[in-house]
């Protein structure tokens, strides 16, 4: 419960941070030093964005203690028969996610109150020389770049600690939905591991241009290259789980193969990101803009809705309509190629992010032009989310009643009565026999054997 009321503290504090002077981040959303530091230097910025970094330590703190809460549950608290290669591949998503914040929040903590410091008691961990109003102060002994290294430490952990869930929840809903066993379980555990490990060596690919000896920017190259190996693993096991499966297309289904998608998309242009000599002459423009969105924020949105679609049942009792979920899925995903596959173009044409207008620029009146398309987009794209609040909310109250197990999964929660009760089962605890993904099974009489079926005798006891 204290990781709740802690960020129930952090949300207090970041939404007073709205309505006092300068707002949040009035530094921008790196919020790098020595600008974010000195109050002085930025009119407006005092306030506003003191509350804001105290709203991201208290929110630290909810993160480590909520983080620690899945570590412990998922190690001591799992049902009998429940070893760890039984596990389902959306918990151990979870399981490293949460090792990931508990491993990557602390340095933005630290981060953040060396910061506070550095602006309410007049230390210098940021502050190096500096000019303020023409008015040279003397060199004060600390280094902006410290921030730097600081916050992307947790900054690319987090792109994972985003990811990684989605990822899980895809595992999860495609197997469902191809009728067919996760291709290479194992593999994806070693994969989602693998990421999680190699998340900690790769943050200086944000920092290339920040003046780091080429012999440490090589090893970052090479890192953040590496990672794309584990990455590789979980699509081309999506793609051979899809692969001549008896693919049933609900919605969650689409939105899990529009994750894959994106993925391979922002994949392919993280590629290109990870080495030096590409990343430099591109940084800050929007083809940063456009794989950074695309592979995270796409793709973990996907995953979310394509959860959403599939517990909707086990947590109302109710089945969403599949009708609004397809044109959702369709406009959404049309959409969002429609945003940022132009943006890879007008980024390699060097059209920097952050610029209010190019009037100035004739050169990139094109650029102008595209981001009209952009917009557009972006618009119809918004607009298509009232079809799913809309689903969300009416299916609620007002949708057809669900079976208890509708898309005949095998894991445990669908065995659970559709009456929720203390503790979700009545009586004893279910014992887990198998591993989660017995589909389409040879000599079975249904093409899915939930976890807690008996083995039979001399069956295989793993199939993973």
């Amino acid at each position: 419960m204290l990781s709740y009321w802690f960020f129930f503290v952090s949300s207090v504090l970041m939404i007073a941070s709205l309505f006092v002077e300068g707002g949040p981040a009035s530094g921008g959303w790196t919020i790098y030093p020595p600008l974010s530091a000195l109050p002085q230097a930025m009119p407006g910025s005092g306030t506003g964005m003191t509350l804001w970094l105290l709203s991201m330590a208290v929110f630290v703190a909810s993160a480590l203690l909520g983080g620690l809460n899945y570590i412990v549950t998922v190690l001591n608290l799992r049902t009998l028969g429940m070893k760890m290669t039984r596990l389902p591949l959306s918990v151990w998503a979870l399981f490293v996610t949460a090792v990931l914040g508990v491993l990557s929040f602390p340095v933005l903590l630290s981060a953040a109150l060396l910061l506070l410091m550095d602006r309410l008691v007049g230390t210098s961990f940021y502050l190096s020389e500096i000019h303020i109003g023409g008015e040279a102060l003397d060199n004060m002994g600390g280094s902006p770049i410290l921030f730097q290294h600081l916050f992307w430490f947790l900054g690319h952990p987090e792109v994972y600690i985003v990811l990684l869930p989605a990822l899980g929840i895809t595992s999860e809903v495609i197997a469902t939905n191809a009728r067919k066993p996760i291709f290479g379980y194992r593999a994806m555990i070693g994969s989602i591991l693998a990421i999680g490990f190699l998340s900690f060596i790769v943050w200086g690919h944000h920092m290339f241009i920040t003046g780091m000896n080429p012999f440490l920017g090589s090893v970052f190259v090479f890192t953040t290259l590496l990672i794309a190996i584990p990455s590789a693993v979980k699509v081309f096991n999506y793609i051979t789980t899809l692969w001549r499966g008896n693919l049933v297309l609900s919605p969650a289904m689409l939105f899990s193969i529009g994750l894959v998608a994106t993925f391979i998309a922002g994949g392919l242009t993280g590629i290109i990101l990870a080495d030096s000599a590409l990343d430099i002459p591109v940084h800050d423009t929007y083809f940063v803009v456009a794989h950074f969105h695309i592979v995270m924020g796409m793709s973990a949105i996907f995953g979310m809705f394509a959860g959403i679609y599939h517990w909707f049942p086990r947590m109302y009792g109710r089945m969403m309509n599949t009708k609004l979920g397809y044109a959702h899925f369709w406009i959404t995903f049309i959409c969002a190629f429609g945003v940022f596959f132009p943006m890879h173009y007008i980024g390699l044409a060097g059209a920097p992010r952050r610029y209010y207008s190019y009037s100035e620029f004739p050169m990139f009146q094109g650029v102008v032009d595209l981001n009209i398309l952009i917009t557009l987009f972006a618009i119809v794209g918004g607009l298509a989310q009232i079809i799913f609040t809309y689903n969300f909310f009416h299916s609620i109250w007002r949708g057809q009643k669900a079976v208890q197990n509708p898309w005949r999964s095998n894991t445990l929660e669908w065995t659970a009565p559709l009456k929720h009760m203390h503790g979700n089962w009545p009586g004893a605890i279910p014992v887990v026999h198998r591993w989660p993904y017995d589909y389409s099974k040879p000599g079975m009489p249904e093409d899915f054997v939930p976890q807690n079926v008996p083995l039979a005798e001399g069956e295989e006891e793993e199939h993973g």
